[in-house]
């Protein structure tokens, strides 16, 4: 017979996903049953989301709810729409630490009155390798110093909100030139390495105070052979080296480094025996569906079960929950500030653009859609540059590279990274006005051109204005 006090520890350390917006059965029970919390997602968030969080709240004191709001393309409450905020490639660019914790002051104060209680952000990764595939404009910038200084600024303006911040991806995830979504990332750096470019963020979050630091689901083979997730001396960096002594987050479980290699049930264990105190089991709806209670039982009964054989320590776990329950009595006696709105995001953001030459199309501009699409992070969306320019002008249109170009129309080159097209289409259109989202490559910078250091809806809005703007070349 199962003993309910292990099962109790079990879920107490547990933060699933869940499908719809819904509370379903299962996830109901579990919350009964002393869950820890859960993590929302785009499908998690349709009109009415505030009475959705206000009955999770309602069903167990100290229930957490986490969301990856980081502004720029990552959003979960805007996800239909596109941020309000900017991205923190566009935060460090402009370099101004007051307007970071001005901009995560309002994106925390919107988290909390919509009823998220810890905020999966920021990204504390200095993005040293320039063909990082998950990172990029997701980070403050490539140098330590930068990052360091906009990751505390960005915990101070979360936390000041009244919610938790989770620092991210601890040691750091900037070097890889693999998505951990997709694959198991190595990071090939000497100790030395590490020391320098990448802990100064995750030490500055710590000194700013942070609440939650989240892992990366990534092998850094000078420090152990396992993923930091389930790395006792790379967790352990984080508290001795640190001296952080808050909550520890796994990165999603069902992540492909970890549902395609150890397995979400023994990485789960792996990740509390090391030093994890809660486990992010991931996205059950995208990008690959699966069923939400199957997912959960998956990591609860391979703790459960080790937790009753002994291979999992019953007081690291308690450990753990007790870590959780300190969190969220931190999250319980902050007050709730109004939220005033998302004007300083775009305020901000036009400080940071960078226009060369004359961009303005005025209307019946053709959009040829060179990116390589929206990463696995940000989940599918269409761009939204587009979405812009058609609330403006309803004969927008948008084609790929290998679509004909329209005679007589103005043509805007939307891209997000190297991509050899831009160089024919601009030999078929020197006209052709480059809007680079991501960070700004050989051959985007000429003129005419807007760099916007990132996106979502205010990065497109603000580049809609600017194409808008000036006199109709027609």
């Amino acid at each position: 017979m199962t003993d309910p006090a292990l099962e109790r520890l079990a879920d107490g350390v547990l933060l699933p996903g869940f499908a719809g917006p819904r509370v379903p059965d299962w996830l109901a029970r579990a919350i009964d049953g002393g869950l820890g919390g859960v993590c929302v997602f785009a499908s998690n968030v349709e009109a009415g989301f505030t009475g959705l969080t206000a009955e999770l709240h309602a069903r167990r004191p100290g229930f957490l709810i986490a969301s990856d709001e980081e502004g720029g393309s990552v959003t979960r409450l805007e996800h239909a729409a596109g941020s309000s905020w900017p991205a923190a490639a566009a935060l460090g660019r402009l370099d101004d630490v007051v307007a970071t914790e001005a901009v995560a002051a309002g994106l925390g104060r919107q988290c909390r009155a919509a009823g998220i209680d810890l905020v999966l952000a920021p990204v504390a990764d200095v993005n040293a390798e320039p063909e990082n595939p998950v990172i990029g404009i997701r980070s403050f910038g490539a140098t330590a110093d930068l990052v360091s200084r906009h990751t505390a600024a960005f915990v101070r303006g979360l936390q000041g909100a009244g919610v938790a911040a989770a620092a991210k991806h601890f040691p750091g995830h900037g070097s890889t030139t693999v998505d951990s979504h997709v694959a198991l990332p190595t990071v090939a750096a000497d100790v030395a390495t590490l020391r320098s470019r990448d802990l100064p963020p995750f030490a500055a979050a710590v000194g700013a105070g942070v609440r939650a630091v989240l892992t990366a689901h990534v092998v850094f083979p000078a420090l152990d052979p396992a993923p930091a997730t389930m790395s006792a001396t790379v967790l352990g960096l984080l508290r001795t080296e640190l001296g952080f002594d808050g909550v520890v987050i796994s990165d999603a479980l069902d992540m492909h480094a970890i549902a395609q290699g150890i397995g979400r049930g023994p990485g789960a264990v792996a990740a509390l025996a090391a030093g994890v105190d809660l486990l992010c089991t991931g996205n059950p709806g995208f990008p690959t569906p699966y069923d939400d209670e199957l997912g959960y039982r998956e990591v609860r009964d391979a703790v459960l079960a080790a937790l009753q054989d002994g291979t999992l320590s019953r007081a690291r776990v308690e450990q753990a929950q007790q870590r959780v329950a300190e969190l969220s009595g931190w999250i319980g006696a902050r007050p709730v500030l109004p939220f005033t709105g998302t004007g300083a995001g775009s305020a901000v953001l036009r400080r940071v653009v960078d226009v060369v030459g004359d961009v303005g199309v005025g209307r019946g501009a053709h959009v040829v859609d060179l990116t390589h699409g929206p990463g696995v992070a940000a989940g599918a969306h269409e761009p939204w540059l587009v979405a812009a320019l058609r609330t403006r002008d309803a004969s927008v249109t948008v084609g790929a590279v290998l679509d004909p170009l329209p005679a007589g129309r103005p043509v805007v080159a939307l891209v997000d990274g190297p991509n050899a097209a831009l160089a024919d289409l601009r030999a078929q259109r020197p006209d052709t006005v480059v809007v680079q989202i991501g960070l700004p490559v050989e051959g985007a910078s000429v003129s005419p051109s807007v760099t916007l250091w990132g996106d979502g809806r205010v990065h497109a809005e603000t580049a809609a204005d600017l194409l808008e703007r000036t006199t109709d070349k027609g």
